[in-house]
Parts: C-alpha cells; structure tokens; sequence
C-alpha cells in the first residue's frame, strides 16, 4: 500500500499478537481523516488485539505502524497522546470521581509535569462535553451514570485530547439500541465536524454497514480478507462465509441475520406484497411452522425475508403481472396447506391474480384467514381443525 498525504494512520504487514506470537496474520491497511474504517469478524478473530496494537498496548509482532508520517512505536507517549486517543472495551472504575474529572484526563498529554490544568485545558473539557451532548452530566458521579452516558463521558475524555485519529474497540457495548445508534450518530458528526479518522470494531453488522465508509474483514483464524466499501463487503454469500453461518442467513437488503426455515411440508400458505407478509413470516417461523409464500415479484420488498425462512417460494419476473405458471405453481402448493393467511387488503394489476388462490382455497374447504394469531397455543389449535 503506497504512502499517501491524506493518511493519518498506515499499518504496513502488521501482525499482532502476545508474548512474540501473532493472532493475527499480517494486513496493511489506511485511515484517512473524515472517514471512519471498521474491523469485522467473528469472536477470537483478532479485532481487539489489532486495536490494541494500533493503541500501543502491545508490541507488533511484525509490521510497522505510521502515525502522521512517524512510526507510531519511535513516538513518546505523550507525542502519542496528543494525535491518537483509545476507547477499549471494558469497565472504567473511580471513585468519587465527577464526570468533568473524568474528561479531564484527556488533557493530561497537554500538560506539564504537576499536570494542573489551564484555562485553556478546562475549555477544552466542557467543548468535549458539549460535542457529546453530555455537558448536564458535568457534575455527576462518573459510577452514578448509565452505561449510555457513560460511554458518552468516555468518547468526550477521548475527543478531549484533540487526536488526529480515534480507536473504539466495540464502543457500543452494553447500551441498548436508542444509545448505540446516539453514539453512533455523535460519533459520525464528528468524524465529519473535525475531521477524525476512527478505526474501530463492531459486532452489529447492521450498524458497521450503516456508519463505515471501509470495511477490514478479520476471519476466524485471524487472515486478514476483504478491505473494502460496505457495497463490496455486505453481500450475502460473502458474510455467511466469513461467518461461517450454518443456521440462519444474513439478509444483505436489511443489513440483519434471519433465522432458519422451519422444516417439513408447508401448513400454511401466505399471500404478502409489499411488506404485508413479514410479520406473518417471522411469526409462523417462530412457531416453528412451516410455510409456502407467494406470488412475489422478484422486486419485491419482502422477497429476501420469504426466501430466508418460507420452506417453499413461488416468485414472478419483476414488474409482470403474475403469469399462468406461477399461478400453477402456486395453486399446488395451496392445495397442501390447511390454511392461507392474506396479508393484502387490495389487489391491484401486477398481483390481481392472487385472488384466485382465495377462491380455491373456499371452494377446497382450505381456512381463509386475514390475520395469524401470535398466541402459539391458538396457531397450534387452527392447524388442528378438521377442514
């Protein structure tokens, strides 16, 4: 990878590790300012141990590691300090310690050897707190907060050291999904505002696929694979792999993991369009029933979701209206179900002939219902009648 201007942080064949032996395979790989570059991969992968690398917490196996054109290890740790700032994993512990203090010490690289704080440093500390929406909890007790504010407090205390680069490794761990998409939202403003560049890792492949701009792929054995956009890395196939999914699937168009079908013959028949049938689908597979689904255009927003988890599936060519042998298709399908579930409440030319697998069902005795009941007990007893 050539050197450019624009990069802040350049890894070069870099193989982290402990105590000389490598977790991880060598990679190289760029962060530019404005950009944020999240590292993906299983549990065990390497991601934390490439950060902390990167964070100077431990020694490079092999490699080189620039910061701003200097090799990051030749650099004094206060040198360090004031271009990269560190936001790990784990539990932060003080004791009677407020908020402020807390961001405080992210000034510290700043000063002389008392470490006593100027103006100037204060004003950087309540600019911190002001950028991450927290300046109300200044005065708190950093162990009194939640584990969203106090997260928030963490990325102050690191913006506080004016960094050229910022590593987050899981930064929105144990926050629920309102805190993790604030941090997120802060975190992107940021990057944008001043100009940041992050490395970071993520679990939630929905978030990471959502905020990066690249993306670095660590396998499970720890090889370094795709470095790319989000479009290059979020496809299907390639997640399921790098992930090694053997129940379930990943569902490139919603950025999220569905469950596995139900297994045996469909029970029940699902006529959806548009979305409507989603949350049938996700009940019935939560019952642990089986079912068929269709006629689907092949555009179809709710395709992704039937294909993951109907056990059979009758599609039609995108922007056609449904043909005589998808009708068939479908029609037989019905046949050997008790039940048809109709999510659609109106019929228009493209799906018109949906309405005719509501009319064989009544003519076949099959049940005709418009809803599908979340109680399991009442979903078990419909498929127990007699039709």
């Amino acid at each position: 990878m050539k050197n450019s201007e624009n990069q802040i942080l350049l890894s070069q064949n870099l193989a982290a590790g402990y105590a000389g032996r490598p977790v991880t395979e060598p990679v190289s790989f760029e962060a530019l300012p404005g950009q944020i570059l999240t590292l993906i991969g299983p549990n065990g992968a390497g991601k934390s141990t490439l950060l902390k690398t990167i964070a100077r917490q431990l020694l490079p196996v092999r490699g080189t590691v620039w910061l701003a054109g200097e090799q990051l290890f030749s650099l004094t740790e206060q040198q360090a300090a004031k271009r990269l700032s560190v936001l790990l994993t784990g539990r932060l512990r003080t004791e009677l310690t407020s908020c402020r203090e807390v961001v405080s010490a992210g000034r510290y690289p700043y000063t002389g050897r008392l470490g006593i704080l100027s103006k100037e440093d204060w004003l950087q500390v309540d600019r911190a707190l002001e950028l991450v929406g927290a300046s109300d909890l200044s005065g708190r007790d950093f162990n009194r907060i939640s584990d969203g504010q106090r997260q928030r407090i963490l990325l102050a205390r690191a913006i506080c050291q004016q960094p050229q680069v910022l590593v987050l490794d899981e930064p929105t761990s144990f926050l629920d999904i309102r805190h993790k998409l604030e941090l997120l939202f802060i975190l992107k403003q940021l990057v944008e505002e001043q100009k940041l560049a992050v490395v970071m890792s993520l679990h939630e492949l929905d978030l990471a696929q959502k905020i990066s701009d690249r993306v670095l792929c660590i396998t499970a054995d720890g090889r370094p694979d795709r470095y790319g956009s989000p479009e290059e890395v979020f496809t299907q196939d390639y997640i399921a792999s790098l992930y090694q999914l053997e129940r379930g699937s990943y569902n490139s168009l919603f950025g999220c993991v569905e469950l596995e079908a139900s297994s045996g013959p469909a029970q029940v028949f699902v006529v959806g369009g548009a979305g409507s049938g989603i949350p049938i689908y996700r009940r019935l597979q939560r019952q642990g029933i089986p079912f068929a689904a269709g006629v689907l255009g092949e555009n179809d927003l709710e395709l992704p979701v039937a294909k993951a988890l109907s056990c059979a599936l009758v599609t039609e060519k995108a922007f056609y209206p449904i043909g005589r042998e998808a009708l068939h298709r479908a029609q037989q399908l019905l046949s050997g179900c008790q039940v048809l579930v109709c999510c659609c409440r109106q019929f228009g030319p493209l799906n018109e002939a949906n309405q005719n697998l509501l009319e064989q069902a009544k003519k076949q005795g099959i049940s005709v219902l418009f809803e599908w009941p979340a109680n399991a007990e009442q979903a078990k007893s419909i498929l127990k009648r007699k039709v």
